[in-house]
C-alpha cells in the first residue's frame, strides 16, 4: 500500500495591519507561525493608516518569512504550495503579500493558491477540529458579519450580513466615543465585565432576515454620550459598555438562532477578530447548548489575522483544485465563492 504523502502549505497574511507567515500540514497541523503585529504603530492614529500599514508589511515580509521557516525548520523546496490572501482587504496591503507570495512561486516553482480572507477565518477551526458539514459559520470581525451555510469544503453559501456596519467596526467606533484606547473592541469586552445593563439602548433590524445593522446602534451610543456631556452627567463607561455589548450580542444570536432552527443545523463554527470577545463566545455556546448542537470556536490566537487560518483553507482549496496563476490579482472587496 503507498503511503500518503503529507501536504505542507505555506500560507502569507497580510489583508490589514498583520504580516503573518505559517506553514500548515495537511490542513490541521500548525508546524509554525511568525506574525508582526502594528498596533502600537497605528495606536496613536486610532485606527489603521492603509499607507503606513503597506510600508510596515514591506518592511516586515522578509524577516517574518524567513522567521517561519527556520522555526518549522524547513526551506522552501519542502513546501507543497503558497496560499495568500488576495482579498478583501486593503489594497496596498494586500498587494505586498500578494508579490512576495508570486515571487517564491515563480523562483521556487511552487502551486499558487489563492484564499478570500473570510475563508481563512472560517478554517481557522479545522485547525481545531474536523469540520462537520452542514454547518453555519457565524463570522464577526472588523470588517465582516456575515452567517454562512456550508455543505461541503468550499461550498459557501451566504444567508445573510451587515447592511452597515460590521460588528467589530461597530465596537471600535463607540469605544473611541468612550475614550477607550485603540484597539477598542477587546477593551470594551473586558470593561463590559464590570459594568451593569442599566442603558436603555434599541436592539437594531429585528425582523425575519438574517441580515444585521449595527450603524443605528453605534449612533444610538454617540447620541447618548453627547446628552449626559450636555446635561453635566458624569458617563458610567461600564455600565455602557455592558449595555451595549447586551444589544449587540443578542442582535447576533437571534439571529444565529433563526438560521440553525429554519435550516435544521447541527454544527456551528464562530470565525473572526470578534469570535475573541467573551460574552458572545458565552451567549453563542449558551445557545448550542440549548438546542443541542454542536460548536467550534477557535483559540483567541486564531481569531484575529494570521497565516495559519490562510495556510488551513489552502490545503482544501489545493484538494479541490483551486490554483491560479501568477496573473492573480489582489481585490479590496470581493464575495465568497
Amino acid at each position: 500500500m503507498t503511503e500518503k504523502k503529507d501536504i505542507f502549505i505555506l500560507g502569507i497574511e497580510s489583508s490589514c495591519d498583520e504580516t503573518s507567515a505559517s506553514i500548515v500540514k495537511n490542513g490541521t497541523e500548525e508546524l509554525a507561525t511568525t506574525i508582526s503585529s502594528q498596533i502600537d504603530i497605528h495606536k496613536d492614529f486610532g485606527g489603521v493608516v492603509p499607507e503606513i500599514a503597506s510600508r510596515h508589511h514591506v518592511k516586515n515580509i522578509t524577516f517574518i518569512l524567513e522567521e517561519c521557516l527556520e522555526k518549522a525548520k524547513m526551506k522552501m523546496e519542502d513546501i507543497d504550495a503558497i496560499a495568500i490572501t488576495y482579498g478583501p482587504g486593503l489594497i496596498g496591503s494586500l498587494l505586498i503579500g500578494l508579490e512576495a507570495a508570486k515571487t517564491l512561486s515563480f523562483l521556487y516553482n511552487k502551486l499558487l493558491i489563492p484564499v478570500h480572507h473570510i475563508a481563512g477565518h472560517i478554517y481557522a477551526n479545522s485547525l481545531v477540529k474536523e469540520l462537520n458539514f452542514p454547518l453555519l459559520a457565524v463570522v464577526v470581525s472588523g470588517g465582516h458579519t456575515e452567517l454562512i451555510e456550508m455543505t461541503d469544503h468550499f461550498q459557501f453559501k451566504k444567508l445573510g450580513g451587515t447592511l452597515d456596519d460590521a460588528i467589530g467596526e461597530c465596537y471600535d467606533k463607540v469605544a473611541r466615543v468612550m475614550g477607550l484606547e485603540y484597539p477598542g473592541g477587546p477593551k470594551l469586552d473586558k470593561l463590559a465585565l464590570e459594568g451593569k445593563i442599566t442603558y436603555k439602548l434599541p436592539v437594531p433590524l429585528k425582523d425575519d432576515s438574517y441580515n444585521f445593522s449595527f450603524s443605528g446602534l453605534k449612533s444610538a451610543v454617540i447620541n447618548l454620550v453627547h446628552n449626559e456631556e450636555q446635561r453635566g452627567n458624569p458617563l458610567r463607561n461600564a455600565d455602557l459598555a455592558a449595555s451595549f455589548q447586551k444589544v449587540a450580542v443578542e442582535s447576533i444570536t437571534s439571529k444565529v438562532r433563526k438560521a440553525i432552527k429554519d435550516k435544521n443545523i447541527k454544527n456551528v463554527i464562530l470565525a473572526g477578530g470578534v469570535a475573541a470577545n467573551k460574552i458572545l463566545r458565552a451567549s453563542i455556546q449558551n445557545l448550542s447548548d440549548e438546542l443541542n448542537v454542536q460548536l467550534s470556536i477557535p483559540p483567541m490566537k486564531y481569531c484575529t489575522d494570521n497565516a495559519a487560518m490562510i495556510a488551513a483553507a489552502g490545503y482544501y482549496a489545493y484538494k479541490n483544485g483551486r490554483i491560479s496563476n501568477l496573473n492573480l490579482n489582489s481585490k479590496s472587496q470581493d464575495t465568497l465563492n
